[in-house]
C-alpha cells in the first residue's frame, strides 16, 4: 500500500480557508497562524501536484480541480471524525447499535417521535426496528435478543414493564361485504361462518391470539397492511388497530362491525429493558424520550 502525500490536517484547513473565506479568516477561527496555514495548503498543493486555490485580492477561490478535490475530502474527513467519535462512544460505553422491537400494534408515530428527539443526542449510534407480534415481542424479551422491547399484554416473567398506552382494536369489513348489511350486534356464529383474516404470530410458540378466533375459513398474512388490502377486495373480516383505520371508516373505504358482548378490544402497550444490568447510556436516553413522549400524550389527551 503506497502511503499517502498529505494529512487529514492539511485538508482541515483547505475546508477552513473554504468555508471562512481566507487566510486569515480561518487562521482565526483555528487558532493558528496566518503563515502557518499559508505553509500548510501550499504544501498540500506541491504534494499533488494540482493547484487547489487561487488568490484574488485579499479573498481565496476554488480551482475547478481545488473543487472536486475538497468535494471529496469532506467525506473522508467527515469519517475520520465519526470514526473517532465512535471510539470515544466506545470506551465510554455508548452503545453504536441499538435493536428496538416493536409489537406491530404499537403506532409507529410514537417510536418516530421518541428517535427524532434522540437523533441529534445519538452520537452515530444505529437503529433497527424489529415488528413483532404476540409471542415474537416475549421471546426477543426473554432471549435478551434486543435492547428495548414495547410488548402488548402482560410481559413475560421475571421482567418488568413500564405501562405505555391502551391500543383499541375494531372489527371490521368492506362496505360490500354481506357483513356490513346485516343487523347489528353480530353473534357468534353469524361470525365464524365467514372467512376471518388474521396475522401471523411472529414467535417461535404460540402462546395467545389477538382477537376472536372462530372462525374456520382462515387467512393468515403477515402484518395489517396486507390485512387491509384483503379487506378492501371485499373478502373477510379482521381485528385492526383503531388508529389504522379511523381515515377509512370516517371515509366510508371500512365497515365497523360489532360483536354481542363486544364492541371492541383493548390491548395495553409498555416498555420493557430485558436485561437491566447490560443496559447502556445509548438505551436509557432512548427509554427516558419514549417516556417521556407517552407523558406529553396523556397531558394533551
Amino acid at each position: 500500500m503506497s502511503q499517502a502525500k498529505s494529512t487529514f490536517e492539511q485538508w482541515r484547513i483547505l475546508q477552513a480557508v473554504v468555508d471562512y473565506g481566507g487566510y486569515a479568516q480561518a487562521a482565526e477561527k483555528l487558532n493558528k497562524s496566518q503563515s502557518s496555514l499559508n505553509h500548510a495548503v501550499a504544501k498540500l498543493q506541491a504534494q499533488l501536484g494540482v493547484a487547489l486555490l487561487e488568490v484574488r485580492g485579499r479573498k481565496a477561490y476554488l480551482t475547478e480541480s481545488g473543487e472536486v478535490l475538497l468535494r471529496r475530502s469532506r467525506h473522508i474527513t467527515r469519517s475520520v471524525t465519526e470514526l473517532e467519535q465512535l471510539a470515544s462512544n466506545l470506551e465510554k460505553g455508548w452503545e453504536p447499535s441499538l435493536l428496538i422491537s416493536r409489537e406491530m400494534i404499537y403506532p409507529m408515530e410514537h417510536l418516530i417521535d421518541a428517535l427524532a428527539e434522540f437523533e441529534p443526542q445519538g452520537r452515530g449510534t444505529r437503529i433497527t426496528i424489529l415488528d413483532s407480534v404476540i409471542s415474537g415481542s416475549a421471546e426477543l424479551v426473554e432471549s435478551e435478543t434486543v435492547d428495548i422491547a414495547i410488548i402488548g399484554g402482560a410481559p413475560p416473567k421475571g421482567h418488568l414493564a413500564q405501562p405505555l398506552c391502551n391500543v383499541d382494536f375494531h372489527l371490521v369489513c368492506h362496505p360490500s361485504h354481506p357483513l356490513a348489511s346485516m343487523e347489528m350486534p353480530l353473534d357468534d356464529q353469524t361470525l365464524a361462518e365467514q372467512l376471518q383474516i388474521v396475522i401471523k404470530d411472529t414467535g417461535q410458540i404460540a402462546r395467545g391470539e389477538l382477537g376472536w378466533l372462530k372462525a374456520e375459513r382462515r387467512w393468515t398474512v403477515a402484518n395489517f397492511h396486507e390485512a387491509l388490502v384483503v379487506l378492501s377486495k371485499g373478502l373477510g373480516f379482521c381485528w385492526i388497530p383503531s388508529h389504522l383505520i379511523c381515515d377509512a371508516i370516517k371515509e366510508g373505504r371500512l365497515s365497523r362491525l360489532t360483536l354481542k358482548g363486544s364492541s371492541h378490544r383493548q390491548v395495553p402497550l409498555s416498555l420493557v429493558i430485558p436485561n437491566r444490568d447490560k443496559q447502556g447510556p445509548a438505551s436509557q436516553l432512548l427509554e427516558q424520550l419514549i417516556l417521556k413522549n407517552h407523558s406529553v400524550l396523556e397531558e394533551e389527551g
